[in-house]
C-alpha cells in the first residue's frame, strides 16, 4: 500500500468545515488543484474530479459520507487492479477548532506499475487543506 495525506487545524466546528467540503462544485475556488467536481457530493452517489495536476483525465469516484465526521472517495481499475480510496476526516479538538485529514491509500495487482508513473500529490494534498481552512475561516473562497 501507497499513500499521501495532509492535516490542517481549522478554527471552525465540523459543521462550517462540512458545509464547504460537501460543496463539490466551490472546490475551484479554494482549491487551485481541482479545476472541476461534477455531480453532487451525495452518500451513494458517484462524482468526477478534474485535476491542474492530470488536466486530459477525469477521475470518477464513488461517495460515501457520514456527516459531518466523514467522507470517502473510491475508484480505480475494474477487478481491484488498482484501487484509490480518499478519506476526509473532521476530528473536533479541545479549543473547538476542527483537525482536517485528507488521506488517499492505493492498492492493487497494479500499484506498483501505476505509482511509478503517477505524479507527486503532496503538494496538491496540501494546497487542499490550506485552502479549505482559508475559505472556512473567512479568508479566501475565491470565486
Amino acid at each position: 500500500m501507497k499513500h499521501y495525506e495532509s492535516s490542517v487545524l481549522i478554527e471552525a466546528a465540523p459543521e462550517a468545515v462540512w458545509a464547504v467540503l460537501a460543496d463539490g462544485s466551490q472546490y475551484p475556488s479554494w482549491d487551485s488543484g481541482v479545476t472541476a467536481v461534477e455531480g453532487d457530493i451525495v452518500d451513494g452517489g458517484k462524482i468526477t474530479v478534474r485535476t491542474e495536476v492530470s488536466p486530459r483525465r477525469a477521475f470518477p469516484v464513488l461517495v460515501a459520507l457520514d456527516p459531518p465526521r466523514l467522507m470517502v472517495w473510491t475508484g480505480g481499475l475494474p477487478l481491484g487492479l488498482f484501487r484509490g480510496t480518499r478519506t476526509f476526516s473532521l476530528d473536533d479538538t479541545p479549543s473547538g477548532a476542527t483537525l482536517f485529514t485528507m488521506r488517499e491509500e492505493y492498492t492493487g495487482p497494479l500499484l506498483g506499475l501505476i505509482w511509478r508513473s503517477m505524479p507527486d500529490l503532496g503538494p496538491s494534498f496540501e494546497r487542499f487543506a490550506r485552502g479549505l481552512k482559508a475559505c472556512v475561516e473567512g479568508r479566501h473562497c475565491g470565486g
